[in-house]
């Protein structure tokens, strides 16, 4: 859908970079790569029924923009603002700032029993410099018609960070 993209590429601007606080804040993405593999695994008979399907580890926003700006060689700094700001500003959850959600439990989902079922998960890190190496060679995004939804404007995030 283009959101670890969008952060790449945003990432790779450089610049004072609006991420949304706290940096502690941990999220759950899992690489598309391994939610392939345990649906061919349940397919061929490895289990049924209804799977929470998340990284086991969480990783902070933190450390995963710190790996998008690692990734792209980005001389970016996040400046971490507050929900409330963002909110106020009228940025949009997930789509303006992807992966960004303040709904209580939004990123506490349990997968032991996609665990258990045989989910395995790479390291976020993994797959945040495996799409980096894709996106910068000759990656294509997939078509979808809410693509041009994710991420920010660089005038509105200017706007805001000014007023920081």
């Amino acid at each position: 859908m283009g959101r670890l993209p969008w952060w790449l590429e945003r990432a790779q601007r450089g610049g004072r970079v609006l991420a949304p606080a706290p940096a502690e804040q941990r999220i759950q993405p899992v690489d598309v790569r391994d939610v392939a593999a345990f649906a061919v695994r349940l397919a061929a008979g490895a289990g049924r029924g209804a799977f929470n399907v998340t990284h086991p580890d969480r990783i902070s926003f933190g450390d995963f923009l710190a790996e998008c700006l690692r990734v792209t060689g980005s001389d970016g700094a996040p400046v971490w603002v507050d929900p409330a700001v963002l909110t106020k500003h009228g940025v949009k959850q997930w789509t303006e700032v992807p992966l960004w959600r303040t709904h209580a439990g939004v990123w506490a989902v349990d997968s032991r029993r996609a665990v258990e079922a045989g989910l395995r998960c790479r390291p976020i890190a993994d797959t945040v410099r495996d799409t980096w190496k894709w996106w910068a060679g000759d990656g294509r995004p997939v078509d979808h018609p809410r693509r041009a939804e994710h991420g920010i404007a660089a005038e509105k995030e200017a706007r805001i960070l000014a007023c920081l």
